[in-house]
């Protein structure tokens, strides 16, 4: 009976690791995608290193070199990026 506890243990905390992990890898690829996105319009960045979500398909992005953009989808569903303050 001991070692189905100690497996069931084990289960749990790589289970709790994944769990933790999701969401920094989402974070990830998102970072890359809006840099990438960023150079696409031409605009200097050298890669995001944060994003804050203002709502679906509507980010701000913070880049390497301190610029700041507003990365989101117009009413026509294109990309937009504009430079913020």
């Amino acid at each position: 009976m001991k070692p189905v506890i100690v497996s069931f243990a084990g289960s749990l905390v790589v289970a709790t690791f994944l769990a933790v992990a999701s969401p920094a890898q989402d974070d990830e690829a998102l970072k890359k995608d809006l840099t990438a996105v960023i150079a696409l319009h031409g605009l200097p960045c050298g890669g995001v290193v944060a994003v804050r979500v203002l709502a679906k398909d509507d980010y701000a992005a913070s880049c390497k070199d301190g610029n700041k953009y507003h990365v989101f989808l117009n009413a026509e569903g294109r990309v937009v990026v504009e430079p913020q303050k």
